[in-house]
């Protein structure tokens, strides 16, 4: 396992944990974070001893964008990401990595800008009671764009439009996040948060690898395609598990009252 300068990669039995790890600047994404997130992504998803990762953040906050600090500072500001952005060659978020496991994002206090990317690309979020969502591009004079788009399939078009226009000067509730289907669960006490997310991943890692991964492609195809599309592609899935050596162990572990026992792929 690699170690890493500004995350915490853990292990819990078959659930990995990705942990942002700048709590001092509210685990804002330097240049070392982005080019960090992009190697700790693939090495869990690479992991055969993972099933599902949680996505968290030290500290007060889950993360909070660009380093704003770095931008200012390091003489070329957002430059540095023209090309990337330009020809949407992006690799720090489990999406843009092609991440094939299940990912849970447990969003711990403030989520601000850039952060969104993460609850966007994430397969489920969960919130503790005290986290909050802003998006505030515009109330520095920035463009916010991939971020909010991702949401705005997740969630009322309206809501991410109001998220996006009305900037730093209003935060969204975590109670008001699972009212707009942002987040599926609010963990109260706060405290309480990484034990809801452990417990909500090991439910997830019971059920078949190789199944779970061909259902996230497929119900990821309902984001990008038409209905029609959509169920085509789900088709082409569906029957290519057929013969998996999981389709047979899974009906016999419920004949036989067990719990069954997973391929390794």
């Amino acid at each position: 396992m690699r170690s890493y300068e500004t995350l915490v990669i853990e292990k819990h039995g078959h659930v990995g944990w990705l942990v942002n790890n700048r709590p001092e600047a509210l685990n804002a994404m330097n240049n070392r974070m982005r080019d960090e997130l992009a190697q700790a992504w693939l090495e869990l998803d690479r992991d055969p001893a993972v099933r599902v990762i949680v996505h968290t953040g030290a500290g007060r906050a889950f993360q909070t964008g660009a380093d704003l600090k770095e931008v200012a500072t390091d003489g070329q500001g957002m430059e540095r990401y023209k090309d990337d952005l330009l020809g949407f060659d992006l690799h720090f978020t489990a999406w843009h990595q092609k991440v094939s496991k299940p990912v849970i994002a447990a969003v711990n206090g403030l989520c601000a800008g850039g952060g969104l990317h993460f609850v966007a690309d994430a397969d489920i979020v969960i919130a503790a009671s005290d986290a909050e969502f802003v998006d505030p591009h515009v109330s520095v004079g920035q463009v916010t764009a991939i971020e909010v788009i991702g949401l705005a399939k997740k969630i009322p078009f309206e809501a991410a439009m109001r998220m996006a226009l009305v900037g730093a000067h209003e935060r969204v509730s975590a109670r008001r996040a699972y009212e707009l289907g942002l987040v599926s669960e609010v963990v109260d006490p706060p405290e309480k948060l990484r034990e809801a997310a452990q417990e909500l991943a090991e439910k997830i890692a019971r059920n078949s690898p190789a199944a779970m991964a061909a259902t996230k492609k497929s119900l990821e195809a309902a984001l990008e395609l038409g209905l029609t599309d959509a169920c085509r592609v789900g088709s082409q899935y569906l029957v290519g598990m057929w013969g998996h050596p999981d389709q047979t162990e899974g009906p016999l572990a419920f004949v036989e009252k067990r719990e069954p026992r997973w391929a390794a792929d």
